[in-house]
Formats: structure tokens, C-alpha cells, sequence
């Protein structure tokens, strides 16, 4: 994805407070061997790109006075209670060195697993992304997580599915292997179930004591 900045002269808070109010939002761009750099943004554009997942997990072409960098965003900060961004932050990217980053889980296949289909279980879902390392030319947008071979009380572990190509786990000590979804039979379902059987019983009694 492309996003266009321009280089900010004035620093500060009220400089930033103005920069706001003329529909910009500021921004930096650090790492590498280059020094830090404020930048603005366009304030709407910025918001709607912010809603598409591929800004949050893809290496993005940022353009400052018609030269591109190959950036990350690493963190943004958004008014508590206004559609307001008040500032954002990105990290150049080196071809040659890895990156960690936290890609989007797609979750596939579960209406047609049998769990599903066959026995009417739900499919929850545990965690919504993944932790991984791998260069920039390798980060996926997102990673597919097949459901179809799921069964009733067991999960999908993080261990269990197919990266891609040049893509590894970042695990951490305390969970290793996390559950990324499981299926369940809901319990109001199973409780019906039970209860079916003696609500007979009674309506049975009934019928015997008109007779």
C-alpha cells in the first residue's frame, strides 16, 4: 500500500493541536540508519486506511516529496470519544534484515467441517492474529486457518497450521503451542437435549391419568 506524508517543520503540542485542526495528523518515522522524521498526514485519508487490514500487517510504500520508503506501522494513538487520529508512528524496514509483526488470522472451512455440519458445535475463535518473523519480501497480509478437519472438544494449535514460505512462529515462553480456535457444543443445546427425556415423562403421566 502507498501512503503519501510531507516532512513537518514545527514541533509541540500546540503546533500539533493546529496541525489538527487543519485536517492533518502528525506523525514519525524512525529506525534504520536515518534519523527520526516528523511528518503530517492528510487526516482522512490516514482514517480510512487505517480501516483496512492490509495497512496494519503490510510493509507499506510511504512517500515523502516523491521518494519512497519501505515502512511498518508500529503504533497509532485515536481521541478517546471522536473518528480523530491524533498521531501515528512507522519504522523503516532493511530488505535484508527480519521483521516481527502480528498478522491477521483468516478463519476458513468451518461450515463445512463435520463438527459444524454433522454435530452441531460451534467454532470459537481464541486468538485473531499470530505473532511471526521473516523478511519484508515474505510478510504475509494475512494466514489462513483451516477448519475443516476440527473436532468437537479439541482446538487448532498455532503449531498446526502451514505458514508460508519463509515465515516462522514467534513463541513465547509462557504459551507455547496457543489454541487459535476449538469447537464446542453449545450448552443450552445440550441441555435441551437432557431435558427432552423428562418433560416426556410427565406429559406421558397425563395422558395415562385421562384415560
Amino acid at each position: 500500500m502507498k501512503v503519501v506524508a510531507f516532512e513537518r517543520s514545527v514541533q509541540g503540542t500546540g503546533a500539533s493541536r493546529r496541525l489538527r485542526n487543519s485536517g492533518k495528523t502528525p506523525g514519525i518515522i524512525y529506525g534504520g540508519a536515518d534519523a527520526a522524521t516528523v511528518i503530517e498526514l492528510d487526516h482522512n485519508a490516514l482514517f480510512h486506511a487505517l480501516r483496512k487490514e492490509a495497512f496494519h500487517s503490510s510493509i507499506l510504500d510511504l512517500e515523502i516529496g516523491g521518494k519512497a520508503q519501505k515502512v511498518l506501522l508500529r503504533d497509532y494513538q485515536m481521541h478517546p470519544f471522536k473518528p480523530l487520529v491524533l498521531h501515528i508512528d512507522f519504522q523503516r524496514v532493511s530488505a535484508t534484515e527480519k521483521v516481527h509483526m502480528r498478522v491477521p488470522l483468516h478463519f476458513i472451512n468451518a461450515d463445512t467441517s463435520a463438527a459444524v455440519k454433522l454435530q452441531g458445535a460451534v467454532i470459537s475463535h481464541i486468538s485473531t492474529e499470530l505473532e511471526v518473523s521473516c523478511l519484508p519480501s515474505d510478510l504475509p497480509e494475512f494466514i489462513e486457518v483451516d477448519l475443516n478437519k476440527i473436532e468437537v472438544g479439541h482446538g487448532i494449535h498455532a503449531k498446526d497450521i502451514a505458514l508460508p514460505k519463509g515465515v516462522t512462529l514467534v513463541l513465547h515462553v509462557e504459551q507455547e503451542n496457543p489454541v487459535l480456535a476449538n469447537a464446542r457444543i453449545p450448552a443450552v443445546k445440550s441441555a435441551d437435549t437432557e431435558a427432552a427425556p423428562a418433560a416426556a415423562a410427565p406429559a406421558a403421566d397425563a395422558a395415562k391419568d385421562k384415560a
